[in-house]
């Protein structure tokens, strides 16, 4: 497996996934953007494969759905029980 430079132990294929999502996290809310810049931050270089996948699921939400979420105002949504089981939830709401 090749790694990428500036990530020691991140197989190339989860690296490139990662990538993809920080771009995806880019969104319409400043809340939102602020709250995953800092996640990503904090964990990025740790998530396995299971909480990468779950991570997409969550950016399938609209931004209004993630923000609520993301703050506890709501329950999560079906596509957002994997993360809510992976405690992504929790590690975006640090």
């Amino acid at each position: 497996m090749t790694e990428p430079s500036g990530s020691p132990g991140i197989p190339e294929e989860h690296a490139a996934a990662l990538r993809r999502l920080r771009w995806r996290a880019r969104r319409g809310l400043l809340e939102n953007d602020l709250l995953f810049t800092r996640f990503f931050a904090r964990h990025g270089e740790s998530l396995d494969p299971a909480q990468t996948a779950a991570l997409g699921e969550l950016l399938d939400l609209d931004d209004n759905t993630l923000l609520a979420l993301l703050l506890g105002h709501i329950e999560p949504p079906a596509q957002a029980q994997a993360a809510q089981r992976l405690g992504l939830l929790d590690m975006l709401r640090d």
